[in-house]
């Protein structure tokens, strides 16, 4: 072949060469470009979940705060009805009052609880004073030597 065919021939084969690597270098730079566009689009879709999130959260606190509000209005209303049912009720009546005159009153006659002791009867505690201590004749007995 000719030498100026040879040329021809190695400059197509190097543009289809240079076409090729580039078409495989785009291809995978835009790969990478592709999921930064997806991380991106996750990303949004997560500060969108969290603003939804944080107004339901708001909106829950709000209605809770009403609701213990509520709360404590009607249980204000039960005790004043409370308070005035024992008023009205609280009166003794004659029956009772005369049950109480008749019957001695043994509701009233308690005795004091005995104070509560660390040691039965006749025995001595652990938290007396004398607990642990020797008496004299013992104290006396020679001690052996500690080494």
């Amino acid at each position: 072949m000719d030498e100026t065919n040879i040329n021809w021939v190695l400059a197509i084969a190097c543009l289809l060469a240079g076409i090729g690597i580039g078409a495989l270098g785009y291809h995978l730079l835009n790969a990478s470009a592709g999921n930064t566009q997806r991380l991106r689009q996750r990303l949004a879709e997560r500060e969108r979940e969290l603003a939804e999130f944080k107004d339901g959260m708001g909106d829950s606190i709000e209605r809770i705060a009403r609701l213990a509000e509520s709360l404590h209005r009607e249980s204000q209303g039960l005790e004043q009805e409370a308070e005035e049912a024992r008023d009205r009720l609280g009166a003794r009546s004659l029956r009772r009052q005369a049950m109480d005159a008749v019957s001695p009153d043994t509701a009233t006659t308690t005795t004091e609880p005995a104070v509560p002791r660390d040691y039965a009867d006749g025995n001595r505690g652990t938290l007396s004073e004398d607990f642990g201590l020797k008496s004299g004749d013992e104290a006396a007995a020679p001690q052996p030597p500690r080494y």
